[in-house]
């Protein structure tokens, strides 16, 4: 507890949270979490992309991380563009006086120094330039957190990433290839670690036990049309997506299966709605999950899992659930191998539906193997999770540096 003639800390979080991203808004709950266990008496708001939704939420106070509210819509007049770049000036003034206000400011896990997904240098990579930057010349700690990371070849955001990272006070990875594209970027990580992803630590529903008999499988989708490399071809790579999905859902229906359509971001619901209108069937059912904790139910009372979204496939591997994961990027791998069951990864960008039923099917006869693989590696990810907590603790907060915290 902080004394009657102590400062309470001042922590912000950071990030492209609140914009309807599940996953990215469950690494803040767990970042959350863990401040108000371990230091309660913080007193925390955010710099983010939807603040009224984040303060709806979670309870804290929150700023608009960008002054231009149209900021990812593609600038066509140019009184647009005009007001896009006078945008990039104030945020500049905005992030540094945000910054000015804090002790430390965390950036609560994401994929914030990779572009596997399409990206522009003056967006994203440009704020946490700022934010890094702003806490360099200030003095306020900024801290990445179980980042993700990737070889970027777009050389003014690879820049920017680079840079934002030699700032930053702490780093931690959410696994060792995101750590090793870092370090071939030119940053020095002899002394960054690599812990589970932040969504690990966030409480989850047992799955349910098996029945005997085939039972719902829970499918998420992703509006996907390859990554920041793949604009020429963003169309087809959708289409085949989009059109291997639903040959794999016509084949579920017909074997007489449940299936449950999940989404991770508010942009994949268009491909919930043309999966239903190909496969007309009251078996075929959507789900508008708010949370990642919504995510997990819906997974735990499923038989088996088949999903895109990286925190999809966490949430699945959260509750022990049996999941392939259809791979867009090599953290998707990563995490599977991670936990066991590298062998269910399929291509998101070359779906071949008769191969994904053949794994599909595979990996329903080895649940059992699958679910106690899951149990135990689960069980790592907690334990190093507490050890992440503890080194936030004593780099970050060295003033309220206490115990070691325990797994739970």
């Amino acid at each position: 507890m902080t004394s009657a003639d102590e400062t309470p800390v001042r922590v912000g979080v950071f990030g492209l949270l609140g914009s309807g991203n599940l996953g990215n808004d469950g690494s803040l709950e767990a970042v959350l979490g863990y401040l108000r266990a371990e230091h309660p008496d913080a007193r925390v708001d955010a710099l983010c992309g939807g603040p009224e939704a984040v303060t709806a939420r979670f309870g804290i106070p929150a700023t608009r991380l960008h002054w231009n509210r149209a900021e990812y819509r593609t600038a066509s007049r140019a009184s647009a563009v005009v007001s896009k770049a006078l945008g990039k000036l104030v945020d500049a003034y905005r992030t540094a006086a945000w910054v000015r206000r804090h002790d430390v400011v965390i950036v609560p896990g994401m994929g914030v120094l990779e572009a596997t997904l399409p990206l522009r240098p003056w967006g994203f990579p440009y704020a946490l330039f700022l934010l890094c930057a702003s806490g360099r010349l200030l003095g306020t700690r900024v801290a990445l957190v179980s980042v993700g990371a990737a070889g970027i070849r777009s050389r003014p955001t690879r820049a920017l990433v680079r840079w934002s990272a030699r700032l930053a006070a702490y780093r931690s990875y959410r696994d060792e290839q995101s750590r090793d594209a870092l370090r071939a970027m030119g940053v020095d990580t002899s002394r960054d670690e690599v812990y589970p992803d932040l969504a690990f630590a966030l409480p989850a529903p047992r799955a349910g036990a098996p029945t005997g008999t085939p039972g719902p499988v829970c499918l998420g989708v992703m509006d996907f049309h390859g990554g920041n490399d793949d604009r020429d071809r963003a169309e087809q790579i959708y289409r085949r997506y989009l059109d291997g999905t639903i040959t794999f859902v016509r084949a579920l229906v017909e074997e007489g299966r449940p299936v449950r359509l999940l989404t991770g971001d508010a942009c994949d619901l268009p491909v919930v709605d043309a999966v239903l209108d190909a496969v007309d069937s009251p078996l075929v059912t959507a789900a508008e999950p708010a949370s990642l904790t919504d995510l997990m139910n819906e997974m735990a009372a499923a038989d088996t899992v088949v999903a895109v979204r990286y925190h999809n496939l966490i949430c699945a591997l959260k509750t022990g659930t049996p999941v392939l994961a259809l791979c867009y990027a090599a953290k998707s791998e990563a995490l599977m191998d991670r936990m066991g069951v590298g062998a269910y990864c399929h291509p998101a960008r070359e779906v071949d539906a008769d191969r994904l039923l053949e794994q599909f099917r595979d990996l329903e006869k080895h649940a059992a193997e699958v679910r106690q693989t899951l149990t135990e590696r689960n069980r790592v990810a907690a334990q190093q999770l507490a050890q992440q907590f503890n080194d936030l603790t004593t780099t970050l907060f060295p003033a309220n540096s206490h115990a070691p915290r325990k797994a739970p």
